[in-house]
């Protein structure tokens, strides 16, 4: 499974952004999705995943009631609508997928299968 995530950029603190991530080279409907990010000089961390049939969502603290994670099976794309940004919220995003049984165990970085490339997110105070 080949993923690329788009939609980052610049805003302002307080702004929204997008992001999208689109699988190919084989279905990813079989398989949860997470969306991770790594700010400037930091580890990459959990930020949220969706199970493979959309029905579950799990978020870090930091960003619950401001980010969704979304997917459409049939689009073999996955989002993350990020709201109310904010400037600690800039990083490198990262969508991954993993096979796990339990879509909980798709939050931890060393479980996810594929990654993306990565998108930047600059939020500007």
């Amino acid at each position: 499974v080949q993923l690329v995530e788009s939609g980052g950029g610049l805003v302002q603190a307080g702004g929204s952004l997008r992001l999208s991530c689109a699988a190919s080279g084989r279905t990813a409907s079989g398989y949860h999705i997470g969306w991770f990010r790594q700010p400037p000089g930091k580890e990459r961390g959990f930020v949220a995943t969706i199970n493979w049939s959309g029905g579950s969502t799990y978020y870090a603290d930091s960003v619950k009631g401001r980010f969704t994670i979304s997917r459409d099976n049939a689009k073999n794309t996955a989002y993350q609508q990020m709201n109310r940004l904010e400037y600690d919220d800039t990083a490198v995003y990262y969508c991954a997928a993993s096979g796990a049984k339990r879509p909980l165990e798709a939050s931890r970085v060393g479980v996810m299968d594929y990654w993306g490339k990565g998108n930047l997110v600059n939020v500007s105070s």
